[in-house]
């Protein structure tokens, strides 16, 4: 048997604070669920508008892209795809909420210059180029809003679990077990006081 559920006042006063700290945990908890539930819905309206944006830069891309093998021809243009560098420049740092970290990625923008020549291209060669660094721009940002919101979904689900642990079993079994050591004490007492009572009867009736 739990020595801390025997009735005695100093475990009373145990399963009080137990009760106290357990319900101040919930609290917290649930202050945090809702938090992080609202920087999810921000990112889940942020990550909307990006896709939205993407879909229709990839069309004005494509479209820049066809006038330019028109313009250009396909074959050279490919040739000066093949310059194109392979994007290393990533860099991911965090940032945290409510103990939840969530990346943050960042591109360097020098490696956004054309690699050809002005005077051997039409114009329509920039705007495809300049087409297609969008949609990388915006690709980066969408992959990085929606691992964040995914991140702040396993939390709330932890966050939510852990408060109905609170909830549903630690508080209820502290309230419990203070109501049960106060009834006890209570009815020590009236035993001590009914004790009390036949022995000042009996000396009186000495």
């Amino acid at each position: 048997m739990d020595p801390n559920t025997f009735p005695t006042k100093g475990n009373l006063i145990l399963a009080k604070n137990s009760l106290a700290l357990a319900n101040m945990g919930y609290d917290l908890m649930d202050k945090k669920r809702n938090i992080l539930i609202r920087e999810m819905m921000d990112l889940i309206d942020k990550a909307k508008e990006i896709q939205s944006q993407i879909d229709r830069t990839f069309r004005e891309a494509y479209s820049a892209l066809q006038k330019a093998n028109m313009d250009n021809g396909i074959s050279y243009v490919q040739t000066i795809s093949y310059t194109v560098p392979v994007e290393t420049s990533i860099r991911i740092k965090t940032r945290s909420i409510m103990g939840v970290e969530i990346p943050l990625a960042e591109a360097d923008q020098s490696g956004t210059a054309p690699t050809y020549a002005f005077y051997t291209t039409r114009e329509s060669m920039d705007k495809a180029r300049i087409a297609f660094t969008k949609v990388k721009e915006l690709s980066i940002e969408l992959s990085m809003v929606e691992n964040s919101a995914y991140r702040l979904a396993i939390a709330i689900k932890k966050t939510q679990k852990r408060a109905n642990a609170l909830k549903n079993i630690t508080i209820p079994h502290y309230k419990q077990l203070s109501k049960d050591i106060s009834e006890a004490l209570e009815e020590k007492e009236r035993e001590e006081f009914t004790r009390l009572k036949v022995i000042k009867r009996m000396q009186q009736n000495q």
